[in-house]
């Protein structure tokens, strides 16, 4: 689901690896434990040493004492702000074992590198602040890393010098904890009082707590039995990227997600089903009888079967998943609230598939576990949804394999990542359902109307001249004795849209509904046009999908809002200016323009006239009207 931190030291590789993330609320003290475990484990170089005193004076919030999270706060930002914003890798290594350690931020808004760090661990180990008890970041962290599949947690009580090492005040917080904990699944939960600054607790045992009998933390990470269980999971191989450096070799290049393969073994191709056998595992260093889960191959078969990036190899009698409806747990990360059909880019892996949110099925309160009704999912909060893709996907329900059953969404525009999710099970399987083959389809059906059919999509703001432009453009086609049928947005709300509101929710799903009347008249044939406002690019980019990008016609009737409020030919900008609507586009709500339409109609410099000459004379030079 998430960027891979950097390759384990040379040195620590040959030991048991333990793999473990800090979190909680902001200023716990998650930096200043991962630093003071490095110093009192002797992990630290003399150079470092003297830069960290150096960095302290200048940075440090201890007074002249050293300040530990310098160590690991690496960012000009972080050091300046005393808060951690980028996910922090540390490793290091013992006589006992070796360890990969992500420090991530306890701020609110870097919630999404924490669930990036937490994506590769197997422990977490929960700060809370002795003073402070347990927090709604406290628990929203702990929330996450039961979803991303950690199972045992470390509680470390921090600053416990700050309350005079009180053992009651370490027990009361403790079975806070554990009563809030209780339903989350997590097999092991072990409290310990410490203190991050003075090292009580951390390397040490603490004299100053000595009503305290339990393990110190580094004696507690090196001793707990963790396997990740990796090898003995059902062999899943992502292709990456097809190996041909010559015309005599194709190979396929990826890393084993999980389980185990050997030359010769039978595999089959998930999502295809063809099935084949290895011929050979091929490395840089030379060719392998096997390979298991973290071996970066090229594995080459001994049939010659279509297969590229995205595609999964697995063995024949434990395939995974094939469907392209799922349900999914939702973290959302992106400033912009997510809305069901809304499309975005999901990655699955090395599988790149557009997909939307189809319900929200509900939200998750992470004080309380409660299950919410919601239309929408807003920064940092977390839902269960359904999900659809535009292509069946090939997966593993995330509790049986992380590694393919997470996912990101990606923001088609800004292509920044907006959300993680994880996979719970198939809706349906893709191939339980198929489409019926008709005798007659839409190109014959064009061709009994001597036309090309084609969806004219009009977009602008409320009072831009669309559907007046689009209304001449019908009866200029009609006069030709062309076929077509123009849906106008205030036309549909009384029927097929009448049970929808203007919430965001509702306005994508308004234009998800005209999508697909839109198709369906299409593929009857039919010249449609379409007058909506459809405020977001990715509303729209949904239905040219649908439609198809060949026969969709975007066109921005390109009015200013001033001019529009001007014109108010519905009296709605009256009302916004009197308070009796809200969520008005253009003024309360954002309206995202074409960047590049296909017919740019600009209403203050042509009438209505030559505006729907222009959108007729694209089509006949399409030839849409020539049949």
């Amino acid at each position: 689901m998430f960027t891979k931190p950097t390759t384990l030291p040379a040195s620590a590789r040959s030991k048991d690896q333990l793999r473990f993330i800090t979190c909680g609320s902001v200023d716990d003290g998650k930096s200043t434990l991962i630093g003071r475990l490095l110093h009192d484990s002797k992990m630290i170089y003399h150079d470092q040493i003297t830069a960290l005193e150096r960095d302290s004076i200048k940075y440090g919030s201890t007074g002249n004492n050293i300040d530990f999270a310098l160590l690991v706060d690496g960012l000009e930002a972080e050091r300046e702000q005393g808060i951690t914003i980028d996910v922090a890798y540390r490793f290091f290594t013992t006589p006992r074992r070796s360890f990969m350690v992500a420090d991530t931020p306890g701020h609110e808004q870097y919630t999404r590198n924490m669930a990036t760090g937490a994506s590769q661990a197997q422990l977490a180990v929960i700060l809370i602040d002795a003073r402070k008890g347990v927090m709604v970041q406290t628990r929203r962290h702990s929330f996450i890393c039961a979803l991303l599949g950690i199972r045992h947690i470390v509680l470390a009580v921090n600053k416990i010098d700050l309350v005079a090492y009180d053992k009651e005040c370490f027990d009361r917080i403790a079975r806070d904890y554990l009563a809030f904990a209780a339903g989350l699944g997590f097999t092991s939960i072990v409290p310990i009082p410490i203190s991050a600054r003075y090292g009580d607790n951390v390397v040490d045992r603490s004299a100053r707590a000595n009503w305290y009998h339990g393990p110190c933390l580094l004696e507690y990470l090196e001793s707990i039995d963790i396997q990740s269980g990796t090898p003995n999971q059902a062999f899943r191989f992502p292709v990456q990227w097809v190996n041909r450096p010559n015309p005599d070799f194709r190979g396929y290049a990826g890393t084993v997600a999980s389980g185990k393969i050997s030359a010769g073994d039978e595999i089959i191709v998930a999502a295809s089903g063809r099935t084949t056998r290895v011929k050979r595992i091929v490395t840089q260093a030379g060719d392998l009888g096997g390979a298991e889960a973290g071996d970066a191959v090229t594995i080459t078969l001994e049939d010659e079967i279509d297969i590229g990036r995205g595609d999964i190899l697995s063995r024949l009698d434990d395939r995974p998943k094939i469907a392209d409806q799922f349900a999914a747990y939702v973290i959302w990360m992106d400033e912009e609230p997510l809305a069901p059909g809304r499309n975005y880019v999901l990655r699955i892996g090395s599988q790149t598939i557009s997909g939307s949110i189809t319900e929200i099925r509900h939200r998750i309160d992470v004080n309380t576990g409660e299950h919410l009704a919601a239309g929408m999912v807003s920064f940092n909060e977390i839902a269960f949804c359904n999900v659809a893709t535009t292509m069946p996907a090939v997966f593993d329900p995330y509790d049986v394999n992380r590694k393919t059953g997470s996912f990101i969404f990606i923001d088609r525009y800004t292509n920044r990542t907006a959300g993680a999710g994880m996979i719970a099970f198939p809706l349906r399987r893709a191939t339980n359902i198929t489409r019926q083959v008709l005798s007659v389809g839409r190109r014959e059906r064009a061709a009994l109307k001597n036309q090309k059919p084609c969806v004219i999509w009009f977009t602008g703001l409320s009072g831009a001249g669309k559907s007046a432009i689009a209304d001449l453009v019908d009866q200029k086609l009609f006069a030709m004795s062309r076929h077509t049928m123009l849906l106008d947005g205030d036309n549909l709300r009384h029927g097929l849209s009448a049970d929808l509101g203007f919430s965001l929710a509702d306005r994508a799903e308004n234009i998800r509904r005209i999508g697909e009347v839109a198709k369906l008249m299409a593929d009857s044939g039919l010249i449609v046009i379409c007058s909506f406002i459809s405020p977001t690019r990715a509303e729209r980019d949904r239905v040219r999908i649908l439609v198809g990008k060949e026969e969709f016609i975007e066109v921005f009737v390109d009015t200013p809002i001033e001019e529009c409020a001007r014109r108010d030919p519905k009296g709605l900008y009256s009302k916004v200016k009197s308070r009796k609507i809200k969520n008005f586009t253009g003024i309360h709500a954002p309206y995202e323009a074409p960047a590049t339409p296909d017919i740019h109609l600009r209403t203050m410099e042509q009438t209505l006239e030559h505006s729907a000459k222009a959108v007729v004379d694209v089509l006949m030079a399409r030839s849409i009207l020539d049949g």
